[in-house]
């Protein structure tokens, strides 16, 4: 079993902005200047990538997570909305990155 599999959805929830403050504290204590998003840095397959680009992946990222949390507790309430969910786009299976 997966360590999370063992977890409610609050602890998760919990888990998820915790981590995500921890971050946000670290990055604010860089003290970044606007010209700093600017420094490049070398992605194995990527090249050469900026900071700004590096933390708007970041923001893209738990963007991602969220979406697939608000999913899955929407899965949750699919049959109980009954015809509503052809309304939902939430409920609405698309694969992910389509």
């Amino acid at each position: 079993m997966k360590k999370c599999e063992s977890k409610s959805l609050g602890q998760l929830l919990d888990e998820f902005a915790q981590a995500r403050a921890e971050n946000l504290t670290e990055l604010l204590g860089w003290s970044l200047q606007r010209k700093d998003l600017a420094r490049c840095g070398r992605h194995p397959a990527l090249g050469a990538v900026t900071l700004s680009e590096l933390l708007a992946t970041w923001v893209a990222h738990d963007l991602d997570h969220l979406h697939r949390i608000s999913r899955t507790m929407a899965h949750h309430h699919r049959e109980a909305v009954g015809p509503w969910s052809v309304y939902l786009g939430v409920l609405q299976f698309q694969a992910h990155g389509a």
